[in-house]
């Protein structure tokens, strides 16, 4: 039967498997890296032993050369199997970045169900990171496993019961920093957890500032932010005193090991079983394998560290889409009706509609929640729990949520704007973009700016006023020329003039094509064909704006209150 491997070690295991060259690479460099160190201290013993002893000047000429030679070869090996094992762990950590930018925007989402932006930044940069430099810790361990064995083979040959005490000691060193490593691995993981959320508590206040300001929350953000940095804090210290223990307890182990082997091999040169040249030998490689078990502790540190960041990244990776991608195609050309029947998912409840093709329709609703899991279905983030939803007489299910998304836009009230130009907010110039920005009366935005739609503007579009960000994200809807649009309250920060201005551009830009414009704005539900009133969860009134104001008590409250 074969074994499962648990997600986070696969993860570890395909990063290594990718750069599989590199790490091998590096890995025979740094082997002969190994090699060449640990032939430094046989080569002075033979110097020893051989030259100085004897008083011959020509041999120690010429074992010197043969230092000159390894050293030189001792740099080289150094230099290009460092750089051989940081590409692999770089662009391993790169690799990672895109498998989870990617996961993270694949049209079917789910992957950012319960976290924060924050948090799955911090996930693609210091976890990938750490995972990234498993590769590295895989390339060391190996050389440092060849110097480790090229001492034991050296000690041997010097004395067998050295040789036997680094043989038989480095294993049992080995298993003990496996075992030591255990709470760090622990510990490092809720060190990483914390961290991203305290990114992501950050990155949600820095999105919100201006909320809080206006609400003069600013207190009660910063002490929930102090909260959450103080449990960060917490971990990470844990996870530090962790990793200290670890890297104490290990050298203290080391140091009397190489004790021992010091101690013996004294032993032995008293006793004339061996040379004064080979008690030389003897001593540095002891100090030398210092070096080796130095970097065993340090790679199980990495290992401890790299597996904990991966089981984060496998849950990312490995999260269920939100939305499943179905066959089906779209009859072509795409006509636009919109069908709703018994449609259940949050508030809304048991909802039907019939949305023809090139209509304008408004959506007003008694209830956010029931507005925005209309949003949801028709946008396809979320399928409903009962019922159906059909474009065209396909049910949305049974489409790509890709391919959907290229036929219906939906607009979000909260829609950001990306740092760049204006025009690259945009999605670049020509006729349709003029027209877009025209009908959102965003055309006086850019005309308000230095350079126009040349303009740059900051992360978020915080350089533009609410007004002014509102404007912009609804031309760049426009623009998309979609068959079927839907747009969420796009006018609550403009003042009324300018949004009965919206309001006539947005209708006159979109005649002949399917709209759904989601508000309790009456300027907007105004210029609609037919207006549909949600409340609990259900269309419970359909008909003209003006006739629903005059005739439905429900209907005039919720757009006129």
């Amino acid at each position: 039967m074969r074994t499962k491997v648990p997600p986070g070690r696969d993860v570890l295991l395909r990063t290594v498997r990718s750069r599989g060259r590199d790490v091998a690479t590096g890995a025979v460099l740094g082997a002969g890296h190994q090699f060449g160190e640990a032939l430094v201290p046989v080569l002075i013993g033979l110097v020893i032993d051989r030259a100085v002893a004897g008083g011959d000047a020509g041999a120690l000429l010429l074992w010197l050369a043969v230092l000159a030679v390894v050293y030189v070869g001792l740099s080289f090996s150094f230099r290009f199997g460092a750089r051989a094992g940081e590409r692999a762990a770089e662009q391993a950590a790169h690799e990672l970045r895109i498998a989870l930018v990617r996961r993270v925007l694949d049209p079917g989402g789910g992957a950012e169900r319960g976290r924060l932006p924050g948090e799955l930044a911090n996930i693609a940069t210091e976890d990938a990171k750490r995972v990234g430099a498993v590769n590295m810790a895989v390339m060391t361990g190996i050389s440092a496993l060849t110097g480790l064995l090229v001492s034991a083979v050296a000690l041997l040959r010097i004395s067998l019961p050295l040789g036997l005490v680094v043989l038989l000691g480095t294993p049992v060193l080995l298993w003990l920093g496996h075992l030591l490593s255990k709470p760090l691995e622990r510990r490092s993981e809720a060190e990483q957890e914390q961290a991203a959320h305290a990114s992501g508590v950050a990155a949600d206040l820095v999105t919100g500032l201006r909320v809080l300001k206006g609400i003069g929350a600013q207190a009660a953000a910063v002490e929930r932010y102090r909260r959450t940095s103080r449990a960060s804090l917490g971990a990470t210290v844990r996870a530090a005193r962790a990793e200290a223990w670890q890297s104490g307890v290990v050298l203290t182990l080391t140091g009397v090991f190489i004790a021992v082997v010091a101690l013996i091999g004294g032993r032995l040169a008293l006793a004339g079983d061996i040379t004064l040249g080979q008690l030389v030998s003897a001593v540095g490689l002891a100090l030398f394998l210092i070096g080796p078990l130095e970097v065993f502790a340090w790679a199980n540190a990495e290992f401890a560290q790299g597996r904990a960041s991966a089981a984060r990244i496998a849950a990312v990776l490995a999260a269920e889409p939100g939305v499943r991608a179905g066959a089906a195609v779209l009859p072509d050309p795409v006509r636009g009706g919109l069908r709703l029947r018994g449609v259940s998912l949050g508030a809304l409840r048991e909802a039907d509609l019939d949305v023809s093709p090139g209509e304008l329709l408004g959506v007003a609703s008694t209830d956010p929640a029931a507005a925005q899991a209309l949003l949801d279905c028709l946008g396809r983030t979320a399928d409903p729990e009962t019922g159906v939803v059909e474009l065209d007489g396909v049910p949305l299910p049974d489409l790509d949520p890709a391919r959907l998304r290229t036929v219906v836009l939906v607009a979000a009230h909260d829609a950001d704007l990306f740092e760049g130009t204006l025009d690259d907010n945009l999605g670049g110039t020509g006729h349709h973009t003029d027209r877009a920005l025209a009908a959102a009366c965003a055309d006086e935005v850019a005309r308000a700016l230095p350079l126009g739609t040349a303009t740059e503007i900051t992360e978020g579009g915080r350089s533009l006023s609410g007004g002014q960000r509102q404007r912009v994200v609804l031309a760049r809807a426009l623009a998309t020329e979609r068959a079927v649009l839907v747009v969420h309250d796009p006018t609550t920060a403009v003042d009324a003039v300018t949004e009965a201005r919206i309001a006539a551009g947005l209708r006159e830009h979109r005649r002949g094509r399917t709209t759904l414009v989601v508000t309790n704005s009456p300027a907007l539900l105004s210029v609609t064909d037919r207006v549909v009133l949600l409340d609990g969860g259900r269309v419970t009134a359909d008909g003209v704006h003006g006739d629903l104001v005059h005739d439905d008590a429900t209907y005039r409250t919720a757009v006129l209150a």
